[in-house]
């Protein structure tokens, strides 16, 4: 379920619950030879005990059964609220077929952190780093900082440390929805990779960053890896990386409610914008955002928020 097994090559997709490489059987529809996705269902099991807002965001896949003795369940769906006081959940289930189950003692972190109180936090994202064994969790709160907490369970994280601010990248008054996977850019050092949307002159782009660990010593480009004028759009977000064909994409969602994806390299060097892999279906009320992907028993999954920002649910698609 680590970087290790994201899924490689032609007839395969990045899967951050990754088992192994996707059957040949599969088909490729989109860009880049992406899936066909069809909504399942919605994640959730409802009512849930923790639902301060009633809108739901940013999903991030995680399996945990190989990395933890005793896990509540194979599964583990991170997700939040955005509005305030967000707060970041987690779900669990055997399958990703879903649905997912709440944990009892939702927030897991709340807006509450150690070293301060801020509005909301937000936007989660877990990697496993196993030179550590722990669950790095990423998140933002407030909009400006993204931060990382630690845990070796992947339910009581410790040591909330900011790595991000607009303070570090020229320009920027937004730092946020970031993710992180394991992947080395050519003479940066870099073990770790981070994507997240930056907003410039009120526009959102995707940048990227990059560190030894995952941790600390964390590094910021300072111009945009992906624009959205290359798609014909005024902002994109939610992006999440892709490893297949022997190359790096973007996966991510623009303003017109499609998720695109471009190309941009082993060495982040690119960027060649290949079009929509998904459109919104009718069950997703005009937007679909913030993909995270995985694989169970050779199927292909992918996680995603449906709706208008403020009334997003989380749900699931499947591959054909």
């Amino acid at each position: 379920m680590d970087r290790r097994s994201l899924i490689r090559g032609a007839a395969g997709i990045a899967g951050i619950a990754g088992l192994g490489a996707f059957p040949d059987a599969a088909r490729a529809a989109g860009p880049a030879g992406m899936p066909t996705y069809t909504y399942l269902r919605d994640a959730l099991k409802m009512p849930l005990r923790y639902n301060p807002t009633g809108e739901f965001i940013f999903p991030c896949i995680r399996g945990v059964y190989d990395k933890v003795s005793g896990a509540r369940s194979r599964y583990y769906l991170y997700y939040a609220p955005h509005e305030k006081p967000g707060g970041i959940c987690v779900a669990g289930a055997d399958s990703l077929n879903g649905p997912f189950s709440e944990y009892s003692n939702n927030p897991v972190i709340d807006n509450v952190l150690p070293s301060t109180t801020v509005s909301h936090v937000s936007s989660p994202h877990v990697t496993w780093d196993a030179a550590t064994r722990q669950f790095f969790l990423y998140f933002h709160g407030e909009n400006t900082t993204t931060r990382v907490a630690r845990s070796s369970d992947g339910l009581s994280f410790r040591d909330e440390t900011p790595i991000l601010s607009t303070n570090l990248v020229s320009g920027l008054t937004e730092t946020s929805y970031a993710r992180v996977f394991e992947h080395s850019i050519p003479g940066k050092g870099n073990k770790y990779t981070m994507v997240y949307m930056g907003v410039l002159g009120g526009k959102r782009y995707i940048y990227h960053g990059w560190s030894p660990n995952g941790w600390s010593g964390w590094q910021f480009a300072q111009t945009p890896l992906v624009r959205p004028q290359g798609d014909g759009l005024t902002d994109i977000s939610g992006p999440s990386l892709v490893f297949r064909n022997n190359t790096v994409y973007v996966a991510y969602h623009g303003n017109d409610g499609k998720m695109r994806i471009t190309e941009v390299g082993p060495s982040f060097d690119r960027e060649n914008h290949l079009g929509v892999f998904y459109s919104p279906a009718a069950s997703d009320n005009g937007r679909a955002a913030a993909p995270s992907f995985g694989t169970d028993g050779g199927t292909q999954y992918m996680f995603y928020e449906a709706g208008p920002r403020l009334s997003a649910r989380i749900c699931i698609a499947r591959a054909a």
